[in-house]
């Protein structure tokens, strides 16, 4: 159970084995809305499908933004570890999580508020908008046990420890599997039922990562009478994490408005392309894994000053992405069929998400430049590079070719390859600022 060392000895090696539990840590993350998909589709109904999958959407986008000010607080807190400033550290930790209960109470209102405008605004069937707002209300009322762990074991994972968030993860995803059967096979409470089973499971990961953190004898103790917002560190916290949060919140505002051109294929359309995001989402959590690890590794080599390490440190990561997307792509596009009908026994939802995989297959593989040079900018405090690129491309650009080409081509297929064609076009664009960059900051260090 002992953190990685990030600073010294062999790099492939720790960015891997820091990079596993992570990679465990988000694949039974992303069981938590999985699970609720397989049992609203199996047990309930297409149109619960539905519900859960446009739900899944409009909370990336509010926890989107929450995860971007997370990651602030990561990169601050690595770097002060990395140097051994250990009170400013600590100070970071107790901001961090006071600014974190903050945003629990904003987070809470603004879900359960704009849960059905939202729905509303991007054309959501009437057959499932009862069924989503229920969904998002429930989930929105619990969202707090959600933002605490996630800023709890953002910090642990800034130290070098992404074992235990990854164990206090698995038990809660337990939790959620169980809960969901017994609230719709056993109560049949419906998809209100899937809801709070997963908030139960949440609160679970919360309440045991909260007791590591008060009850450590580590340099990082958090002390309840200690927890207040330190005006500079949360200035420092805020000016990394914002470009992130924007850019999370706008890319997922913006794949909530994609949806309004996927509502117009109907009920079916709607259920496949909700279930294929979940097998995207497990395809991607090595993306994801690795781009945080790389933003840890970074952080703590750039408060050290090891800036070869650095470099290093990235081509190592990006190979290693790559080369695992590449072969969970292909995985995926040659098993689609059976994949989705694990969901769902609707043949026209099976044939929506068979297309959408066919056109995302051969993009895959310019992810890992898209988020491993952008988790290696936030590690060195550029989080607005990352942040500009991705609203231009994933926003802008995506939003525009929508407009026009489905205007021409009013088909399925037209709205799908709208992802594709602007990775590739992000991919060129980071990894050329990230070559930039990194030569500033040697040159800059060297005199």
């Amino acid at each position: 159970m002992k953190n990685t060392d990030l600073l010294k000895g062999s790099i492939w090696k720790s960015i891997f084995y820091f990079s596993i539990p992570l990679l465990i840590g988000n694949l039974f993350q992303q069981l938590y809305n999985t699970v609720d998909s397989y049992v609203v589709g199996n047990y309930i109904s297409s149109h619960a499908l539905a519900a859960v999958g446009q739900s899944t959407s409009i909370i990336n986008m509010l926890v989107g933004l929450f995860m971007g000010l997370s990651t602030g607080a990561g990169v601050i807190i690595s770097q002060y570890y990395g140097s051994e400033s250990y009170q400013e550290c600590k100070d970071a930790i107790h901001t961090s999580l006071a600014f974190t209960f903050i945003l629990c109470i904003v987070f809470t209102i603004a879900g359960i508020s704009m849960a059905k405008p939202i729905l509303h605004m991007i054309g959501s069937p009437q057959e499932v908008l009862p069924l989503a707002t229920s969904y998002l209300q429930i989930y929105f009322a619990g969202i707090s046990f959600m933002l605490i762990y996630n800023m709890a074991s953002g910090i642990l994972r800034a130290l070098g420890d992404s074992k235990k968030p990854l164990i206090y993860l698995m038990i809660s995803s337990i939790v959620n599997i169980i809960f969901d059967l017994i609230f719709v096979l056993v109560f049949h409470w419906g998809v209100q039922g899937v809801a709070i089973a997963t908030t139960l499971a949440q609160f679970v990961s919360a309440l045991l990562v909260l007791f590591q953190l008060t009850h450590t004898k580590e340099i990082y103790q958090v002390k309840i009478k200690e927890i207040r917002l330190h005006k500079n560190m949360l200035s420092r916290i805020i000016s990394i994490g914002f470009p992130a949060a924007i850019q999370n919140s706008i890319v997922s505002f913006s794949n909530v408005l994609v949806q309004s051109y996927i509502s117009k294929f109907g009920a079916s359309a709607i259920a496949g392309y909700s279930t294929t995001v979940k097998l995207d989402g497990f395809l991607q959590l090595p993306i994801q894994s690795f781009s945080m690890a790389v933003t840890t590794f970074v952080g703590q080599n750039y408060g050290a000053h090891q800036f070869e390490r650095i470099k290093k440190g990235f081509r190592i990561t990006l190979s290693m992405c790559t080369t695992i997307i590449f072969i969970g792509s292909m995985l995926l596009y040659f098993n689609s069929q059976w994949l989705i009908g694990l969901f769902t026994n609707d043949t026209q939802a099976i044939q929506a998400g068979m297309t959408m995989i066919s056109v995302f297959a051969f993009g895959y593989i310019f992810l890992p430049v898209c988020h491993i040079s952008a988790g290696a900018l936030r590690g060195i405090g550029q989080s607005k590079i990352p942040m500009y690129s991705m609203i231009f491309c994933f926003v802008i650009l995506r939003q525009l070719y929508l407009y026009i080409a489905t205007r021409f081509h009013p088909q399925l297929v037209t709205v799908f390859l709208g992802w594709p064609l602007t990775w590739v076009l992000n991919a060129i664009i980071m990894i050329i600022f990230y070559r930039k960059c990194t030569k500033q900051l040697i040159y800059a260090f060297s005199k």
